[in-house]
């Protein structure tokens, strides 16, 4: 039987993570669907090859630092830090196409193409809030 002060914290607990991760309407629907783009290139990425760990390692690390850009982005509303999380796309595209290139082929071109079509459309959302922000809303 647990003791209600340890099902209080961890209710009070939740209540502040919740409220961690609700930063703007902009960055949730982003962060959305920079999950579901995760759901898929996370285990495909975790498939490449030993030998070309820089290379799986570094698409990860800006995978999962496109999440923190974007919340950060939300939570302090200021214009350059989405201009850092839009830059940070661009790397991420960067290295898909690194990856899926005839030379390598770390990744099938269709899943590249699965992954460019998710990342394009984050790339339209971030774009409008980037001119959202411009025209001061």
């Amino acid at each position: 039987m647990s003791s209600p002060r340890r099902e209080s914290a961890g209710a009070g607990a939740r209540t502040n993570i919740e409220r961690d991760v609700i930063v703007s309407g902009e960055a949730m629907a982003i962060v959305e669907k920079l999950e579901r783009l995760i759901d898929y290139l996370y285990p495909i990425l975790q498939n490449v090859p030993r030998k070309h760990g820089v290379a799986r390692d570094t698409a990860l690390q800006a995978l999962f630092g496109q999440v923190e850009l974007l919340i950060a982005a939300g939570k302090s509303k200021q214009a350059s830090r989405l201009y850092s999380a839009d830059a940070n796309l661009a790397y991420l595209r960067f290295w898909l196409r690194f990856m899926a290139a005839d030379s390598r082929r770390l990744i099938t071109p269709q899943q590249h193409r699965v992954a460019a079509i998710q990342l394009a459309e984050i790339g339209r959302m971030l774009g409008a809030w980037i001119k959202a922000m411009k025209r001061g809303g």
